[in-house]
């Protein structure tokens, strides 16, 4: 049996606060070919998830410590949905269909979510980044700004 514990979650957040890019994971499958992706995710509130969408793949989130913000766009960068998701709200997970551009914001340090996805893992194809959101080292945290305050039906402005 594994057990995601409190003792997991604080050891990944100590690696996700040490860690350039403000958040870690632990993997729960045992490899990339199996045929479902499990794992814990855990990220610093200033960490950047750059937009993106799986194009095969659907992808179910269950909170498991603070909050998150799912901001869901069309494919030019409108902002189409935005939802508050884990501690302290009524919404303690998220699916999102195949194809869909998102991104996570992490409202608290130390915010947790158990991953569910179809396998197996290819990095080649996981994940489609969106043109119109900078690059990781990139205009991040202009970017960051933006889209923690931009209210639904707003376009991404250019970061470059």
């Amino acid at each position: 049996m594994k057990l995601i514990s409190n003792t997991l979650l604080d050891e990944i957040a100590a690696k996700a606060a040490a860690s350039p890019r403000r958040r870690a994971h632990h993997n729960l499958h045992s490899s990339p070919s199996d045929l479902v992706q499990r794992f814990v995710v855990v990220a610093q509130s200033d960490t950047y998830i750059r937009p993106h969408r799986h194009m095969t793949k659907s992808e179910l989130c269950t909170i498991v410590r603070g909050r998150f913000e799912c901001v869901v766009f069309d494919a030019d960068g409108t902002i189409t949905e935005r939802s508050v998701v884990g501690e302290g709200t009524p919404n303690l997970a998220f699916e999102l269909p195949s194809q869909t551009w998102h991104t996570l914001i992490a409202l608290t340090d130390g915010a947790s979510f158990v991953e569910v996805k179809e396998g197996p893992y290819d990095p080649a194809t996981a994940a489609e980044f969106a043109r119109w959101a900078p690059e990781e080292g990139g205009a991040t945290a202009a970017f960051q700004g933006w889209v923690k305050t931009a209210p639904v039906g707003a376009r991404v402005p250019s970061f470059n």
